[in-house]
């Protein structure tokens, strides 16, 4: 008995097999693995070892031997070419009191970001700058922007990377406002048009394929 609980806990790994995804639903997805059709709520690992990791009416990220690969209803693949298909880089971000904050970091720095579809860059304060060591002064292109205090000036530059979860993009555009405002660094669109947003609920998901 003991072997067989051993056993059961080692990772199953997949040999050459067809996935075809039959149905969506939230946290739950039907598919067949050649002929056999299962029923996989989120979490859940397939006899043959495919793990169901998020599901919704549009598509199913399914993991096969560590690799992570989204399915749209109807869309089959064999499993020799996950190894080939690129994976899925994910940040999972909870509404704290409708706003959506999340830790990251810039150049590599730790920050916290405030989630903004209405900024359209990475945008912080003067502050903000230079605790991350940015010469905006230098490095950015002098501008001026209105906000709920007046006309401020603000430097356009470009940021080396900026990372939440496990997504990571790099020359992103971010924009330093003179001042103390934005208390948050605003994690704006410059870095969002490049992911894709998923929000269910209370949770805001950004993926983006590696």
């Amino acid at each position: 008995m003991l072997l067989a609980l051993t056993l059961a806990c080692l990772p199953v790994c997949v040999h050459a097999a067809n996935i075809l995804v039959l149905g969506l639903f939230k946290d739950m997805a039907i598919i067949k693995v050649d002929d056999m059709q299962h029923k996989l709520r989120v979490g859940e690992i397939s006899p043959e070892g495919v793990k169901l990791i998020s599901s919704n009416s549009d598509e199913a990220i399914l993991e096969v031997n560590g690799v992570r690969q989204a399915y749209s209803l109807g869309e089959q693949q064999s499993t020799q070419s996950f190894a080939q298909n690129k994976t899925i880089s994910e940040a999972r971000i909870w509404s704290n009191r409708g706003m959506y904050q999340t830790p990251g970091s810039i150049n590599g720095m730790p920050v916290n970001f405030l989630v903004d579809t209405g900024a359209s860059s990475v945008a912080m304060n003067t502050e903000h700058a230079r605790r991350l060591g940015i010469n905006y002064r230098y490095t950015g292109q002098q501008g001026a922007a209105r906000t709920a205090s007046g006309i401020v000036s603000t430097y356009v530059i470009r940021l080396k990377s900026v990372k939440v979860g496990n997504i990571e993009l790099h020359d992103v555009e971010g924009a330093v406002i003179e001042g103390q405002g934005p208390t948050n660094i605003l994690l704006g669109m410059s870095f969002l048009k490049q992911v894709r947003m998923q929000r269910d609920g209370e949770l805001l998901q950004l993926q983006k394929l590696d």
